[in-house]
This record gives structure tokens, C-alpha cells and sequence, in this order.
């Protein structure tokens, strides 16, 4: 009976030390970026040695995919099920560029540098992977209900993913001084317009 819960202690003590290095390193990927986030400072801010963030992560991969999770699980994107059920396409756009642009202001500094770090860290775009499918799957489901065909359904597509980039908000919202809600406005009245026949 002791031996199992001796057993048991350590487990929790291994998980205990598991999840400060992962909060260590998502902590330094979100102030000094992912690139820049060596093993001695994560071991340093988890208050481990180096081959104890060895041991529980063998490799970059699997660091980089336990400190995705993390941060995702603490700042999940827009659920799209808010917007799914909404019949006008203007509508659903509006409504899930609104929340597409609170959630971009809420993990601004992350996004900013993982955006940075994609040169820098070829795996790390395999590790968003999911997230990136995720952005896919928004952007199909805005499609939807506006027109599609030929050279229109071009420019809309072209447009609506421009509007939930994580870069058109940052420019336009911090370097052009729009509020989200106008950027809304001027998204949606862009891609009204790309969606009209030219001719």
C-alpha cells in the first residue's frame, strides 16, 4: 500500500513539474517569442534543470505541441457555432468578424510573435497545423450564401480570408487607428463589394 502511493506522489509531483515547464515556456513564448525561448530560460522560470525539461519533453515537436494545447485550452478561438445558424450571409459575417477581432485583441502579444517565430521555426507551422484548419473552416463557413461562382467568387474568398487575418486587424487597428467595430464595417462593406458584378 505505501509503495502504490508513493508511486501515486510521485506521478503528481512529475505532472506538477510537467506543467510548470510548459507554463514557464508559454510564458516566454508570449513575451520573448518562441524563437528566442531557450531551454536554460524555460528551465530557469520553471525552477528545473535543464535535463529535467529534457525528460518530460525530448524534443521540440512535443514542447511546441504541449504549450499549443496549453494556450489554446486558456484561449480558445470563436466558437462557430455562434454564427453557423445565422440565415443572412452579412449577418454571419459581421458576427464572426466581431468576435474573430476580440479574440485576435485578447491573444494579440502570442499571436504576434508565433506569426514572427513561423520564419524562424519551420515546425512550428506542422504544430499549428489545427489551428491554422480551424481559420479554413471559418472562412468556408462564411462563404456560404455569397456569391461563389467564377471571378466573383474569387475576390470574395480573397477578401473574407484578408478580413480574418490576424495581420489585417493588427494593421488596421493599430496602425490605422480603426476601432474593431469599424473595421467590421469597412470588412463587410469589401466584401459586399467584391461580391457585386463588376460589370
Amino acid at each position: 500500500m505505501a509503495r502504490k502511493y508513493e508511486m501515486k506522489r510521485r506521478a503528481v509531483r512529475q505532472e506538477e513539474t510537467r506543467q510548470r515547464i510548459v507554463t514557464a515556456a508559454v510564458a516566454l513564448h508570449q513575451t520573448v517569442g518562441g524563437a528566442r525561448a531557450t531551454i536554460s530560460a524555460i528551465a530557469a522560470r520553471a525552477g528545473v534543470e535543464r535535463p529535467t525539461v529534457y525528460r518530460h519533453f525530448p524534443d521540440e515537436r512535443s514542447l511546441l505541441t504541449a504549450c499549443t494545447s496549453h494556450y489554446l485550452a486558456l484561449n480558445p478561438p470563436p466558437d462557430t457555432a455562434m454564427w453557423e445558424g445565422l440565415s443572412d450571409p452579412t449577418v454571419r459575417l459581421c458576427t464572426a468578424l466581431a468576435a474573430v477581432y476580440a479574440f485576435h485583441r485578447r491573444t494579440e502579444q502570442m499571436m504576434a510573435h508565433a506569426m514572427h517565430d513561423l520564419e524562424d521555426m519551420p515546425m512550428l507551422r506542422e504544430v499549428l497545423a489545427p489551428y491554422f484548419a480551424y481559420w479554413n473552416r471559418v472562412l468556408e463557413t462564411l462563404v456560404a450564401g455569397w456569391p461563389c461562382e467564377g471571378e466573383r467568387g474569387r475576390r470574395v474568398r480573397a477578401v473574407m480570408g484578408h478580413a480574418l487575418d490576424f495581420r489585417t486587424w493588427r494593421s488596421l487597428v493599430h496602425e490605422q487607428g480603426l476601432t474593431d467595430s469599424e473595421l467590421v464595417a469597412l470588412m463587410s462593406a469589401l466584401v459586399t463589394a467584391a461580391g457585386t458584378d463588376a460589370g
